[in-house]
């Protein structure tokens, strides 16, 4: 059996430790949301994190993964002198090993991380799902942003469906899609008014592609040898969407660029997380072949489903029902855990969890981090706990 973990965003989080002990999870995923980006997490406040879940839950779980570990958008940016940033996440990953934790996920997407123009989209049947609309994004980015040559990054329909989405729309709608967007993860320490989001944007707007994964190599030469140094594991999350957003370049989107990342600086410690969602969201993507060419560098997993349209928009979708072959991304992950038991590994079991749930049920309307209610993230649970104790029994089958 896969390890099954939860995301928990800290005493503030409205799905309570004593919630998740109810959901058959045995690890918890969180980060020290209230530390600022940059600064050292003490042994501290990582000691006190743990005592909290450990003593809400009677010991039923423990932190089993960091998420996230940030990275500065300074070293994103790679300018200046950045040896204290580089420190201060060397020092982090020190305190983590030496607090028993090792598996650290961390992305490298500069300014804003996953990016949704719809936070409670209504289904059929009433449930309420995240979604990136396109037409919305382009609504945002070249009228309401007004970013200078925004239109060119999308195509003359796309345009044209924005402003006439732009002349219809409501103040009220305006702002709430700018929210949207301005969610990201729920855990960020920053938020930017319009203005704000406009200026640091224009910071980032001469660094390319190639520029972004040099800084992206730079970190992982500067932070993996520490990572061997205690034994922890880095987990490079992908971007999500998996595509340029507002002028940004984005660094880790397809095969190629995962890649890239684990090439850059080999080592057992340098790894991914494999966001079934995020990767899925690009049409580029075939997530059973990309799951099956990285397998060995997968530490951590992030397992949900998105149904895709043809101009890039996507809906978060139900587990087993979006276009991720999902029990064919669980026998991979499945057949590598046995790899790595045959080869006498301790650390052979792959952490995964249910990833942004639909609002189901009792949901609705609490204030619940987006993406994260607690039932629609149960249902997932439940429907992968089902595929891989199916494909475990049928392997076991097989092999008598």
């Amino acid at each position: 059996m896969m390890e099954q973990t939860w995301r928990w965003f800290g005493p503030d989080d409205v799905v309570k430790i004593s919630d998740i002990c109810q959901t058959g999870a045995t690890g918890v995923v969180t980060s020290l949301h209230h530390i600022p980006y940059g600064e050292v997490w003490t042994v501290d406040e990582i000691r006190k994190r743990q005592k909290q879940i450990a003593d809400d839950s009677r010991g039923a779980l423990s932190w089993s993964v960091v998420e996230s570990l940030p990275v500065s958008d300074a070293i994103k940016l790679g300018e200046g002198d950045l040896e204290a940033d580089f420190g201060n996440y060397r020092q982090s990953l020190r305190n983590l090993a030496a607090c028993g934790i090792t598996t650290i996920c961390y992305n490298f997407m500069p300014v804003i991380d996953w990016t949704r123009t719809d936070l409670s989209v209504p289904l059929p049947g009433g449930a309420r799902t995240l979604r990136f609309d396109v037409v919305k994004c382009a609504a945002f980015d070249c009228f309401i942003l007004k970013r200078r040559g925004a239109e060119d990054d999308y195509g003359s329909g796309v345009v044209d469906d924005a402003r006439r989405w732009i002349d219809a729309s409501t103040l009220q709608q305006r702002s709430e899609l700018f929210r949207s967007i301005m969610v990201g993860l729920p855990g960020a320490f920053k938020r930017y008014e319009i203005d704000e989001f406009s200026d640091i944007l224009k910071v980032f707007s001469g660094l390319g592609r190639n520029g972004l994964l040099a800084n992206l190599r730079r970190f992982l030469k500067e932070v993996v040898p520490t990572a061997e140094e205690v034994g922890a594991r880095l987990a490079i999350h992908p971007d999500d969407p998996p595509r340029p957003l507002f002028g940004l370049t984005r660094a880790i989107v397809d095969a190629e660029s995962l890649d890239h990342a684990v090439t850059s600086c080999p080592s057992p410690s340098n790894g991914i997380t494999l966001c079934t969602g995020s990767l899925g969201a690009g049409r580029q993507n075939d997530l059973s072949a990309i799951a099956r060419r990285f397998a060995g560098h997968i530490h951590f997993a992030h397992l949900r489903n998105v149904k895709k349209e043809p101009n890039g928009s996507f809906n978060e979708a139900p587990t087993l029902e979006g276009d991720v072959d999902m029990p064919d991304i669980v026998e991979t992950l499945l057949g590598e855990q046995e790899v790595r038991q045959r080869a006498g590994r301790t650390d052979w079991r792959i952490p995964f969890r249910p990833d942004h749930g639909q609002e189901l049920l009792d949901d609705i309307g609490k204030a619940t981090h987006p993406g994260y209610p607690a039932i629609g993230r149960l249902k997932g649970l439940a429907e992968l706990r089902g595929v891989i104790s199916g494909i475990s029994h049928a392997r076991r089958r097989r092999e008598s």
